[in-house]
């Protein structure tokens, strides 16, 4: 499927102050949950690390070491407990609308058509609908579903509703685009052909990317870099660089150099006595 090419809008005063070499930025994070009946859990333990302007990083470990618990700290979902997190330059205490985040299902509305849905990061924080229509429409031709602006969720296949969530998410240009997990509800073939394609959202929306995942694999064939985390309390194991040139196409995924990094990624779990 040809992409088309997305123009960029013009930076933000927070982005023009960011330190290129730490557009993200996560320091001596510690993450307590303390539940009213029960004693607490330290889900994430001296997180510490830099992610420079539009690098794909992957978090991976095994479930419940506090992937997702990462992911939404940087989204301002939830408080933290020590530490520092910025994002472009500012203090993440919340929302922000340099970040857009795609979840695990791509939840779109049902009673509003594709474009609609795209549109609604745009309503909730005011800002203009028409400059910002034009930008849902790039974004909707740019992932192959022009066409399907008037169609309703219902009408589309998984793959095609979580490109939708990517718009969505993109819509009003975030500095930042934090995954949880996007593909783990679809099957293998629509999975390794959204793998190909958010490569080239990536290369073409130019954003920075923090993805979530459980794939090993996957992890190692989207990434610049991937972070490893140990069994909860989660900590950093290993940030491993991963030296494949680019751009890639899905045999990539298969290949030997693709196959030592996975192996060591693995030997992490393996030794700990967990699956990935």
């Amino acid at each position: 499927m040809a992409m088309k090419t997305l123009g960029r809008q013009p930076a933000t005063a927070a982005r023009q102050g960011a330190d290129e070499d730490s557009w993200i930025e996560v320091a001596d994070l510690r993450k307590v949950y303390t539940p009213r009946r029960s004693e607490p859990t330290t889900a994430l333990q001296d997180i510490d690390f830099q992610v420079r302007r539009g690098e794909f990083i992957s978090v991976v470990g095994p479930s419940g070491c506090g992937k997702t618990t990462l992911l939404k700290i940087l989204a301002g979902l939830i408080p933290y407990g020590e530490g520092a997190v910025r994002v472009a330059g500012r203090d993440v205490d919340g929302p922000m609308p340099e970040i857009g985040m795609v979840f695990q299902e791509a939840t779109l509305l049902p009673w509003r058509t594709i474009l609609q849905n795209v549109m609604v990061p745009v309503e909730v924080q005011g800002l203009s609908r028409d400059a910002h229509r034009a930008q849902a429409r790039k974004l909707l031709e740019m992932v192959g579903l022009d066409g399907f602006e008037e169609q309703y969720p219902s009408q589309l296949s998984g793959g095609m509703q979580q490109r939708a969530g990517i718009c969505r998410a993109l819509v009003h240009d975030p500095a930042v685009l934090l995954m949880d997990e996007p593909f783990g509800a679809l099957d293998a073939m629509t999975r390794e052909y959204m793998n190909v394609e958010l490569l080239r959202i990536w290369q073409q929306s130019g954003q920075t990317i923090v993805l979530v995942t459980h794939s090993i694999p996957e992890a190692v064939f989207l990434s610049d870099r991937v972070i490893v985390l140990t069994p909860r309390p989660g900590r950093i194991a290993e940030v491993i660089d991963i030296e494949m040139d680019r751009p890639r196409e899905l045999g990539a995924m298969s290949s030997d150099q693709a196959g030592v990094y996975v192996d060591r990624i693995r030997r992490y779990f393996n030794a700990a006595g967990v699956m990935d």
